[in-house]
């Protein structure tokens, strides 16, 4: 069974409200439909409701059991303008513009939705540059407790059972942090970790990924930084209680491959059963992942975003109506607490 289906089943027992900041999109209807018709909760559409319907009827699309908001017209467009001034005086972050005008929008419409409890989780990018869906996220969101820094997962889904968790992998960072530091590489490391053992029920396995492995005498500066995040990485995954198993640097195939770590001499419990992939930069992340859904044809889900206090998904404006339920079944089950997404047995 599928990631997305075992989430799926547990979802009908704990269903989430999933707001989508672009509800006009015929892919996010689609997506909400069969969001609402599994009975995982409650779809929130935000965009111009007579648009909706008429996109909705011309696909034969019913809008049962699916809100639409209209941010202009809202009862809470007070109560977010307050909260976005609210933000503009105290907050850490450069959030400018009028609230009332600012609230409308409706990325951050949906953000506000989602930071004062109206919804669950978040589901915005179909239509909008990442920049524009990032920036309302970062400045509305709070962080995860604990936590600075903000990064990005995707998921991808192999029929190759042999291939990370049961054919899953949870590769970061793919969208968020062009040059990680040391410690946004081990923070990135950690929270990714984190989210993979919430969603698996497992202890994720974490590749620090360079071109070369367990260098004794690394010379360059890109290896280096990977060796010293493994070493905080594995510190700062005790303090934050992240049950994970940490190793690197290391190539991608002594990370992924039993047959290459046992050639490479890679020894150690991640060579060759890595599920989660941190890259050493954005441009390896974003390249690798890419290549991997066009090349290999694998399911992706996400970006979703880690070190907030609240689900959210990033997706890619080029995503599917697949690619998009999928994200929503994952950032919902993410709003699961973990005890009762994984109940114990009992004897």
């Amino acid at each position: 069974m599928s990631l997305i289906s075992k989430l799926s089943a547990r979802l009908q027992n704990h269903p989430k409200r999933v707001v989508f900041a672009e509800g006009e999109d015929l892919r996010i209807i689609q997506a909400a439909r069969q969001f609402a018709s599994q009975k995982l909760g409650a779809p929130i559409l935000v965009g111009d409701r007579q648009r909706i319907k008429i996109t909705a009827a011309k696909n034969n699309i019913s809008l049962t059991d699916i809100r639409v908001i209209e941010p202009e017209r809202s009862d809470e467009l007070s109560q977010f303008a307050e909260k976005i001034a609210s933000i503009q005086r105290y907050g850490n972050v450069n959030l400018q513009g009028d609230p009332a005008t600012l609230a409308k929008q409706r990325n951050y419409f949906s953000c506000l939705l989602v930071a004062t409890g109206g919804a669950d989780a978040l589901i915005s990018g179909a239509t909008m540059h990442a920049s524009s869906g990032l920036r309302a996220i970062l400045q509305i969101i709070p962080r995860q407790a604990g936590v600075d820094t903000v990064s990005s997962m995707l998921i991808l889904e192999s029929s190759n059972q042999n291939l990370g968790q049961d054919g899953v992998l949870f590769l970061a960072d793919c969208g968020v942090i062009p040059e990680p530091t040391v410690e946004q590489l081990a923070t990135i490391a950690v929270t990714t970790a984190g989210l993979a053992g919430h969603l698996t029920n497992t202890e994720p396995k974490v590749a620090m990924l360079a071109y070369s492995t367990h260098t004794d005498n690394a010379r360059l500066a890109s290896v280096k930084k990977v060796q010293a995040a493994t070493e905080l990485a594995k510190r700062l995954a005790r303090e934050l209680d992240v049950k994970a198993q940490i190793d690197g640097e290391m190539q991608a195939d002594a990370a992924l491959s039993p047959f290459a770590a046992t050639a490479k001499e890679v020894k150690g419990s991640v060579a060759g059963k890595a599920s989660v992939l941190v890259f050493p930069d954005l441009n390896a992340g974003n390249i690798a992942s890419k290549m991997a859904q066009i090349v290999a044809d694998v399911p992706a889900y996400g970006q979703i975003l880690t070190g907030l206090d609240r689900p959210a998904g990033e997706i890619s404006r080029g995503a599917s109506t697949r690619d998009i339920f999928g994200t929503a079944v994952i950032v919902a089950a993410q709003a699961v607490d973990k005890s009762f997404l994984y109940p114990k047995l009992k004897d």
